[in-house]
């Protein structure tokens, strides 16, 4: 009796320690790791949320960048970190998702490893072409990568990324075969289509609209489900099915108290409805969003699933 009652004092201990840490968090400062290199869609959304809560919650939020391995590493380092509240990940569709889906020895479990938060933000691949090419429709490109099968390439930001995956996911819809050429980072795909290395890329955002304004990329139609911009249809509209967004969100190491969490996700919540930072987003060509912690969650494992399919249909395997 004596052993019951002491264990039973003892789990009750724990219980109310952990309660009272949850609720005085945080009491120093957070690192948001960021697991790609400074600048790029996944560094700057990292750095607009942090900032944010920085000011929320009266604690610095430090974003440290561990970028390599298509975001491997850095995501590994999270999912190895003590459960407290003060070491968190931007998470997004590579290494959350496309990573996870075609490898079958990853350091880390991408479902039981983390607690996903809340979404931050969400956005929509450009087909970008270069203006050699001469098409300027998706009709025209598909026609024009039909009859010469194998021979346009698509440059990526890297094997295993989504910008990989999405154009292998348009290869399968529409029966047609480019081939891929995969570089270090959205920077380096950017300039081989920009010099005419490759034919094409999924990519977009604010760094791709001067090179369209200049006539020195053309952008043939976005990967979402609606238009973005009025004059630039959606894949969707010629290929039937086609849906590939970018998204953005924070994710706490599994066992995270459930009281960090929640006041993790009212600060989300708080920061995201705040016009300024969505204007922020919007700068970066995205659209600010939140979710509750069980619909991220549902968001990764079907996103999962749907690379998966995709990787098996093309061959793809991890390296």
């Amino acid at each position: 009796m004596k052993n019951i009652i002491a264990a039973f004092l003892s789990s009750l201990c724990f219980v109310v320690t952990t309660g009272a840490v949850a609720q005085a968090w945080p009491t120093k400062p957070i690192r948001l790791i960021v697991p790609y290199p400074a600048g790029g869609g996944v560094d700057a959304s990292g750095r607009l949320i942090g900032h944010a809560l920085s000011e929320q919650l009266g604690q610095q939020v430090i974003v440290e960048n561990r970028g390599g391995a298509t975001g491997r590493i850095g995501t590994e380092a999270v999912a190895r970190a003590a459960p407290d509240g003060y070491t968190l990940l931007l998470g997004s569709g590579a290494p959350n998702a496309v990573v996870p889906a075609v490898t079958p020895n990853l350091p880390y479990d991408a479902i039981k490893d983390f607690a996903p938060v809340s979404l931050v933000a969400t956005t929509d691949y450009v087909l970008l072409v270069h203006p050699s090419l001469r098409v300027r429709t998706m009709k025209e490109l598909l026609a024009l990568a039909r009859a010469r099968p194998d021979e346009l390439t698509y440059a990526s930001s890297g094997y295993l990324s989504n910008t990989h995956l999405a154009a292998e996911l348009m290869n399968q819809l529409a029966n047609v075969k480019t081939r891929h050429i995969a570089y270090k980072g959205t920077g380096p795909a950017m300039v081989a289509v920009l010099t005419g290395e490759s034919a094409m890329a999924f990519g977009g955002g604010p760094g791709a609209v001067p090179h369209i304004k200049a006539d020195r990329l053309r952008a043939i139609a976005t990967s979402g489900t609606k238009r973005r911009h009025a004059d630039v249809p959606t894949i969707s509209e010629t290929i039937p099915g086609y849906a590939v967004n970018q998204w953005y969100g924070v994710i706490a190491p599994a066992g995270t108290p459930q009281q960090v969490i929640a006041r993790l996700h009212k600060e989300i919540v708080k920061a995201i409805a705040n016009p300024k930072i969505a204007q922020q987003f919007s700068n970066l060509d995205a659209d600010a969003v939140t979710s509750t912690p069980q619909e991220f969650a549902a968001m990764i494992r079907s996103e999962i699933e749907k690379w998966r399919k995709v990787a098996q249909v093309a061959g793809i395997k991890a390296q």
